[in-house]
């Protein structure tokens, strides 16, 4: 346990080290499963200076998926301490190995050859770590040798999921590979998407509760802090951005308390944006307060003026529309029901674009009047199970029923109907019914799960992919989502990519 040491002291040991003519060797990743292709590869990278050190991916940012790391940070770098050719161990501070390479300073560092073709990584990461190194003088040196997936050994034998979803991902790696699925969603790049919907500001104001108060029946809490996130339609051009290069984005805010130079800021550079004004709102904001511990709910109070949009803006709106709407692959419409899409714009729409995706969002300020029957039509419909419910009336009936009635009776060419902890299930006339399992083994902040699901399916759904594939990658995306507070990140394409890597080795 004495090769094991923070960052502070390895670098002054290297320090020393380097003044009586060692050359230092590092290697660095996450070594989950240490197994036969680690240790040759430990024992080749020593081959190449005097002494070895291993740098591990602290837990946090290890980003495969629910259930990753298997073995936490020390038990890892207990592990890989034990072996004779390597000299020290360290946990790294950040999420990538960039900064670690420029703190610690080795003469070379090591990875395998399967990072060789950077065409081949995932995260994009080896060109910034080798150039990380030889901004230091040190060189990058890939070991040929046998090589052994710890995914998927960890797949085989440390199994994180119930048996059903284990079956699922069976059948599901015979039809496709991770290849397959990520070539899909790089695929999406070139597409031109339009996005159209209702903004929220999301506050989260964090309390802890101080117990009930003596005199009145409430419970009294104590502010800790706060946070602001771009939520609603500004969370779906996001996430698309993430995956589409090209996303224009057309939102109403208010002239009250606009939030215009928040949300400018917090949109990625690549979503170019249209704000309708009005004045008699403010631009609406859902601010909840939290139990910070458990990130329980406790109350929330909106700031909104859902009154349909006033009929000039309306038509202001349908003028700009029409001049570029066609010029879109896809049109994404993202309703919340705060006034700012009504029968009109419903209408014009339906008319008017080419592939339209809708998502009609029932909530507290909506129930029961913004349905997804008031769409004529669309080419990808999704909702979650009780908004279909309410639209087709319907508490107890078979969901499979309502998905063919729903489809049938509104022109929907393609529909997924997302089940909570039961996962999903997809439809199409073509392809029929197809039901996915849930990947989540951990939920911290279930809102703006079905958000993300719907902005990062929706591209797929336009570009024809089987429904199948789009039902794994939306709860693909809904796994990732859940474990992020609030809007505060996008689902990001690398993280994605690597965790389908270890739903699918």
């Amino acid at each position: 346990m004495n090769k094991i040491k923070t960052l502070d002291e390895l670098a002054v040991i290297i320090q020393d080290l380097k003044k009586r003519g060692k050359k230092i060797v590092q290697c660095h990743g996450v070594f989950d499963l240490l197994h036969p292709g680690h240790i040759r590869h430990f024992e080749a990278a020593r081959k190449e200076g005097d002494i070895l050190i291993v740098t591990l991916t602290k837990d946090k940012f290890v980003n495969k998926g629910p259930g990753r790391p298997v073995f936490n940070q020390r038990l890892r770098a207990e592990s890989i301490a034990a072996l004779e050719s390597v000299d020290f161990v360290a946990i790294n501070e950040w999420p990538t190995a960039t900064n670690t390479i420029k703190k610690l300073r080795p003469d070379i560092y090591v990875k395998g050859s399967d990072y060789s073709d950077p065409d081949k990584d995932l995260t994009g990461e080896i060109k910034n770590e080798e150039d990380a190194v030889r901004s230091i003088g040190g060189r990058i040196h890939f070991t040929d040798d046998i090589t052994f997936s710890s995914t998927k050994l960890l797949n085989m034998h440390f199994s994180v999921y119930p048996e059903e979803t284990e079956g699922y991902l069976k059948d599901f790696r015979e039809k496709y590979t991770a290849d397959q699925i990520i070539k899909y969603l790089k695929d999406l790049s070139k597409m031109k998407v339009l996005v159209i919907g209702d903004t929220i500001i999301d506050e989260y104001h964090y309390c802890s509760a101080m117990g009930k108060s003596s005199k009145e029946n409430i419970i009294p809490t104590r502010y800790l802090r706060e946070e602001t996130f771009a939520g609603g339609v500004l969370a779906a051009a996001n996430h698309i951005a993430g995956f589409c290069k090209e996303v224009h984005l057309v939102t109403c805010l208010g002239s009250q308390n606009s939030y215009e130079g928040f949300i400018k800021k917090h949109l990625k550079p690549n979503v170019k944006t249209k704000f309708i004004f009005r004045d008699d709102a403010p631009t609406t904001v859902k601010r909840r307060f939290i139990e910070h511990a458990f990130l329980s709910k406790l109350f929330e109070v909106c700031f909104l003026n859902d009154r349909p949009l006033p009929e000039k803006l309306e038509k202001s709106l349908h003028l700009y529309l029409k001049g570029m709407i066609k010029k879109y692959d896809m049109v994404l419409v993202g309703d919340f029901g705060h006034g700012f899409i009504e029968k009109n714009t419903v209408e014009f729409l339906a008319d008017k674009a080419g592939f339209l995706v809708v998502n009609a969002q029932t909530n507290s300020a909506n129930a029961g009047f913004n349905l997804i029957t008031k769409y004529p039509r669309a080419d990808y419909m999704c909702i979650d199970e009780p908004e279909l419910r309410l639209a087709m009336r319907a508490k107890f009936d078979n969901v499979e029923g309502l998905i063919t009635k729903i489809a049938k009776s509104v022109k929907y060419k393609k529909v997924i109907v997302t089940l909570g902890h039961k996962g999903s299930i997809g439809y199409s006339p073509k392809e029929g019914f197809s039901a996915t399992p849930v990947f989540s083994k951990e939920i911290i902040d279930r809102m703006g799960a079905g958000d993300a699901f719907l902005s990062i399916t929706a591209p797929c759904a336009a570009r024809g992919y089987p429904m199948d594939a789009i039902g794994f990658i939306g709860n693909a995306v809904g796994a990732l989502k859940v474990l992020i507070v609030g809007n505060r990140s996008s689902v990001e394409p690398a993280p994605l990519y690597k965790f389908i890597t270890t739903l699918l080795k």
